[in-house]
């Protein structure tokens, strides 16, 4: 199924379209779903009662989160809209509710007490997720060109929302950057001596044929590997997956002793953004270095820190200096 010439004609329409690789992928993996969950019939000869259908088969029978269905939503959307041409018309399709769950955050101290246990590639990454706010999908693909240590600043390209965006960087990473950049580089020349080097967009690849021997193009964290590139077939070196720093943060959270609570690459993000609030940053400069478009999104990290009832005393405080 998944090399059927409807679905690599999808997958020509999402490429001209200019969608990233990782919406390609997921808008693949649910037409692919959606068409085997009834029966193999071609999609254009289905509509809004069969979407309606297995949106609800993914509520009752797969009890997927609310935004796993949203997400199949938009990719049979797409599908019928953009790709089929053919309206779907008002579903009266609506999703419950998402409960709002507070995200998960550390104290600076906890945070140094998980880095004091990293090897030296791994603290950078959660140094960097911690220091800038970056997912970890971002600082993955950073690339040389990427820093600026004159300015205090990096460069997150292509984040979420196809967004670029501009965040602070830790001035007291740099000698660790470096350090990093120089062994990507010697990774590089290596590389280049078998004529491979990193990926590059396709687009750019086109641009700029002798990309991959150019250092400021070599991601800071490669893999230990090379791979063919997805859309362009080219031989290639990509950055680090990121399985290895989640394994990696699994076991220092293990060895920091710090078990009580479920810790993931996100939380360094969602760390960055209270610690820079309790140190009176401004909410709107923590939205643009966050990168959020909706400044609600930015709001949630108030109620982490309780500043929206800042000042309240508890009730019982109050009774106990009366008695």
């Amino acid at each position: 199924m998944g090399s059927s010439p409807f679905l690599n004609d999808v997958r020509t329409a999402i490429r001209l379209r200019g969608l990233s690789l990782r919406t390609e992928k997921t808008y693949l993996y649910w037409i692919r779903d959606f068409i085997r969950y009834h029966n193999y019939r071609h999609p254009k000869d289905m509509g809004p009662e069969e979407v309606i259908a297995y949106l609800g088969y993914l509520a009752s029978h797969r009890q997927v989160a609310i935004n796993t269905k949203r997400i199949a939503l938009n990719a049979l959307a797409w599908l019928y809209h953009q790709f089929l041409e053919i309206p779907l018309g008002d579903l009266s399709f609506t999703f419950a509710s998402r409960p709002r769950r507070l995200p998960e955050v550390l104290s600076a101290f906890e945070v140094g007490e998980i880095l004091r246990v990293m090897a030296d590639r791994d603290k950078l990454i959660f140094s960097l997720l911690f220091g800038s706010g970056l997912r970890i999908s971002e600082c993955l693909r950073l690339r040389i060109k990427d820093f600026d240590f004159a300015q205090g600043t990096l460069t997150v390209r292509d984040g979420k929302g196809g967004k670029d965006r501009t965040t602070i960087l830790s001035r007291s990473l740099q000698s660790a950057i470096e350090e990093a950049m120089h062994i990507a580089v010697q990774v590089q020349k290596k590389d280049n001596a078998q004529g491979v080097g990193p990926s590059i967009p396709g687009v750019l690849n086109r641009k700029y044929p002798s990309a991959y021997r150019d250092p400021a193009w070599m991601f800071v964290f490669p893999s230990s590997g090379l791979c063919t590139h997805p859309v362009t077939g080219v031989l290639c070196r990509h950055h680090l997956h990121d399985s290895v720093p989640r394994r990696a943060l699994k076991q220092a959270t293990l060895m920091a002793d710090i078990r009580h609570r479920r810790i993931t690459c996100h939380t360094f993000r969602h760390s960055f953004a209270t610690e820079l609030l309790k140190s009176g940053r401004d909410i709107r400069t923590v939205q643009e270095l966050l990168g959020h478009y909706d400044l609600k999104t930015t709001q949630i990290y108030t109620h982490v820190l309780g500043s929206h009832f800042a000042g309240t005393a508890s009730p019982l405080d109050m009774l106990l200096r009366a008695v």
